[in-house]
């Protein structure tokens, strides 16, 4: 079981306070006076159906190409292609979780699986495939970063150090680290919408690895490659964002 700090839900005119209740602290003769309301907006579903099957398409047919072309022979890269968009999968699954999500409870369950699916499960997997492709060019002394696909998972991997460090320190502990408060809940609004950029990166990465690398071009044809890393990932960057709500990304306030 997987412990997380406790995270502010409920804004109050001091701070954050969390939402959770005893249920015996309820009267027996009272009930819930903010009974939750559906939340979704016309073209949810379409959103979610359009993302789900665009990962599916990038994952799926990822492994595919990588298994049907004598895995065994390419070493410690074999996993990487594989690891990486079952990373990007996991990843769109926790910006999915999140919306849409507007009333305390539905707020509160969201951002505590949002945590869990990105630290514990999307970001070991995307590290164990970094890893993996860094040894395998050590391994052959080929050198690094010397392509766009290999400049941009650099810069995607970093980035996502950095959000999680923004995204976590603005809401564990109250987050005291940026003086609690509104000062946090404006610094969560930040990496909400770095979220929305970094995402983009990551499907862009794979798209340039898996329609422009030479291993690509030689395991797949042009017509799949086009399938795979290019209509799948606009596929699903048109689902995440029509299901994304600007209002939460109001720097104003």
């Amino acid at each position: 079981m997987v412990h997380l700090p406790p995270s502010p839900f409920i804004q109050q005119d001091d701070g954050f306070r969390s939402e959770t209740f005893d249920i015996h602290d309820v009267p027996a003769n009272e009930t819930m006076v903010e009974p939750e309301h559906p939340e979704g907006r016309k073209g949810d579903n379409l959103g979610l159906i359009a993302t789900l099957g665009g990962l599916s398409v990038l994952v799926l047919g990822t492994w595919l190409i990588v298994f049907l072309n004598h895995p065994g022979q390419l070493g410690l890269f074999a996993a990487h292609p594989p690891l990486q968009t079952l990373a990007i999968a996991i990843f769109g699954a926790g910006i999915l979780t999140l919306q849409p999500t507007s009333q305390p409870s539905t707020k509160a369950r969201g951002l505590k699986r949002h945590q869990l699916i990105m630290l514990c499960v999307a970001f070991p997997v995307i590290l164990t495939g970094t890893i993996l492709v860094l040894f395998h060019k050590v391994i052959h002394e080929h050198n690094h970063f010397t392509s766009w696909h290999g400049t941009f998972g650099g810069i995607a991997f970093v980035w996502i150090i950095i959000q999680i460090l923004l995204g976590g320190l603005s809401i564990w502990f109250g987050g005291s680290a940026f003086g609690g408060g509104m000062k946090a809940k404006r610094v969560w609004k930040y990496h909400r919408a770095s979220g929305y950029l970094l995402f983009p990166m990551l499907l862009l990465t794979a798209a340039v690895g898996g329609n422009y690398s030479n291993w690509a071009s030689n395991a797949a044809s042009l017509g799949v490659r086009i399938l795979v890393y290019t209509i799948a990932p606009i596929v699903i960057l048109l689902g995440i964002w029509s299901r994304a709500r600007l209002s939460k990304m109001n720097f104003s306030n």
